[in-house]
């Protein structure tokens, strides 16, 4: 995925997407805390009016928001460039902490991290967080049963397995926006580990 404001074209032309790039923009200038419409509009290129008719709240603006990026990230890992399932795990993991948590991404982690911790107490954002975690477990599950209907992988629990993984994944997005020190390459070298001990086959 590209990093920082790359994340958008420069001056994208269709609206949502336009909005969205102002959403970014304000959110990782002010945080989530200091965010408005207002200020949302200050980095808007086109009318103002705009956005209030597509949103009657900040919130409702920041639900659009989550599901846009995420959807993003969806589209960006690369897993279907390997074959083989542990291979593929792999670059999955190469693409998260070189690209999602990688450096030029600062903004971006600590936007996500600013609107899972308020999802805490916003069902409308807790639903767009649970439908993205689903997804991407989901998507490991797939791998884990690849790999085992292949022999590359031993017979596990493979919504257990990917639960683990994903919650590993995710702490470490955690740490690199919430930590001064986070050690991000002893996780993935404890990731590694842990996939070599628990999955693959003797």
């Amino acid at each position: 995925m590209p990093k920082g404001t790359d994340l958008f074209e420069s001056d994208p032309d269709d609206t949502r997407a336009a909005i969205m790039k102002a959403t970014y923009d304000a959110l990782s200038r002010h945080g989530y805390a200091d965010l408005t419409i207002q200020r949302i509009g200050d980095e808007f290129d086109k009318s103002k009016s705009l956005l209030y008719h597509h949103y009657d709240s900040k919130d409702a603006l920041l639900v659009d928001f989550l599901a846009f990026m995420l959807e993003r990230m969806e589209g960006e890992i690369p897993l279907e460039e390997a074959d083989a399932a542990d291979d593929r795990l792999a670059l999955g993991f190469d693409h998260v902490f070189s690209d999602l948590i990688g450096e030029g991404r600062e903004d971006f982690n600590r936007t996500m991290t600013e609107l899972r911790a308020h999802s805490a107490h916003d069902e409308a954002f807790r639903e767009q967080f649970a439908r993205n975690d689903r997804y991407f477990r989901s998507r490991v599950e797939d791998i884990i049963q690849e790999g085992i209907e292949a022999g590359v992988f031993r017979e596990v629990d493979t919504e257990q397995v990917a639960a683990t993984i994903l919650t590993i994944i995710q702490g470490a997005m955690f740490q690199s926006s919430t930590s001064t020190e986070p050690d991000l390459d002893a996780v993935r070298a404890e990731l590694d580990a842990y996939v070599e001990a628990r999955l693959l086959a003797d």
